[in-house]
């Protein structure tokens, strides 16, 4: 019986999967077993189903979180990280953040140590769904979530701290202009560092520091992945989401470093607002008018901008002006979440991080450990299920994944589903985490 094989990158950046491909995955915490438990039978059966035994997925298990540092000692072990750089393709389930210190976020670390540039969530209705809008259905969009810089990046100094002191008096000997604009850093930096706890002294002030990178690099090759995904999938436009009215140099950079990739790597396969702008000044906006529909009748790709607030409010109100978006992290964070709650919550909000250059990805539920259902067989699996739909599509196996689309839509519409949806339904019937598991393999 063949144990599998190893999933590789050609030299051309293509995805080389074998037939029997080995898959780590690590089981997560809290409901991790629970949810990991009906969702691999899932994926099983649906790869089954659509190869008729010609393809198998082996699964690998490694360890990462409570389980890991139960076992080892360690909350990511080395030997996880080997494993996954291996076999570049990889799924997990939540995981705890530790206390006390050490590593921040067991996800983030992951992140970062193999540079999975992209946060991948898709977010589209399933029909049946409970959602809080009218119109759910006109949510279909894709989220490409800057994955390593921004706040995943940053450097922070507490108020108080012999650091931010540092920082503070740096400022105001070289920059005394930018120094003058932080409220009360004059209070803040005769502090008395004897006090407990780094508390300041009687009517002195604290003040946090915060820095954060944003780079013309990791911004293209973010642009590029979610221009180069629009396209192969003809969708209509991809929309920068910033913050650079107020933050000009790194939000703001980030859309015109969008731009001008854009323009200079695409061609004419995409138009800009950009270009429409220097259009409008020189020709007038009717001439611009004309340019931009020109180029969409050519079916070039429209890349356009938006800011971060008001982009909160129209996924909501006109969902339907939105499709590809590319974003920075904490933007990317508002939205996928805003957004996974007008489709039916993050219970089934699927997400996925990779690096489209090396290949490797781990695809993962998007929700927390939820502690307090652990080993009681009652929570939504649809976050990790979707997940490994998109580690399906990842990977090309397209027939596996739709049916897996089939089955859940068709469980949803029948009203058997977890308690999370059953509460929002008239009469439907709650069934048990591995039971809705069960009825999406009997509906695939």
């Amino acid at each position: 019986m063949s144990t599998g094989e190893k999933i590789s990158i050609g030299h051309n950046g293509q995805l080389m999967v074998p037939d029997q491909p080995v898959i780590p995955f690590i089981i997560g915490d809290g409901t991790g077993p629970d949810i990991w438990h009906a969702s691999v039978r899932v994926l099983d059966a649906a790869v089954e189903k659509a190869y008729q035994g010609k393809k198998k997925i082996h699964w690998k298990e490694v360890l990462a979180g409570e389980k890991a540092f139960k076992e080892t000692n360690n909350w990511l072990p080395d030997e996880t990280l080997d494993v996954i750089r291996e076999h570049l393709v990889a799924i997990k389930g939540p995981l705890t953040t530790p206390v006390g210190g050490g590593i921040r976020s067991l996800n983030v670390a992951l992140r970062q140590i193999l540079d999975l540039y992209v946060c991948l969530r898709p977010v589209r209705y399933f029909k049946g769904v409970p959602s809080p809008v009218k119109h759910p259905e006109k949510t279909d969009m894709v989220i490409f979530r800057e994955n390593t810089e921004d706040i995943y990046a940053g450097i922070e100094y507490a108020g108080g701290s012999p650091e931010a002191a540092k920082l503070l008096a740096f400022l105001e000997k070289e920059f005394p202009k930018d120094f003058a604009k932080i409220r009360f850093a004059t209070d803040a930096k005769h502090l008395d560092y004897q006090t407990a706890a780094g508390e300041a002294a009687e009517g002195q002030t604290l003040v946090g520091l915060g820095i954060k990178p944003v780079s013309k690099t990791g911004t293209e090759r973010l642009v590029k992945s979610a221009i180069e995904f629009a396209l192969k999938f003809k969708r209509k436009s991809v929309t920068l989401v910033h913050k650079g009215n107020i933050m000009k140099f790194t939000e703001g950079g980030f859309r015109d470093w969008g731009y001008a990739y854009a323009e200079k790597t695409f061609g004419d396969k995409v138009y800009t607002w950009a270009q429409w702008e220097v259009t409008k000044k020189d020709k007038g906006q009717e001439a611009a008018d004309a340019e931009m529909k020109a180029a969409q009748a050519k079916g070039a790709l429209i890349i356009k901008d938006a800011i971060a607030d008001i982009t909160l409010q129209q996924v909501l109100t006109r969902p339907e002006d939105f499709d590809v978006i590319a974003t920075l992290n904490l933007n990317g964070d508002y939205l996928s979440d805003a957004l996974a709650a007008q489709v039916g919550g993050i219970g089934i909000a699927p997400g996925g991080n990779i690096n489209y250059v090396t290949g490797h990805a781990i695809f993962e539920a998007t929700h927390g450990t939820a502690p307090k259902y652990a080993d009681l067989d009652k929570v939504n699996p649809g976050s990790v299920i979707l997940s490994g739909v998109m580690m399906l599509e990842y990977m090309g196996w397209i027939e596996a994944a739709e049916l897996i689309y089939a089955g859940l839509e068709k469980a949803i519409a029948s009203k058997r589903v977890t308690y999370d949806f059953a509460r929002l339904m008239d009469g439907a019937t709650e069934l048990k985490c591995s039971e809705f598991g069960d009825e999406i393999i009997r509906n695939l």
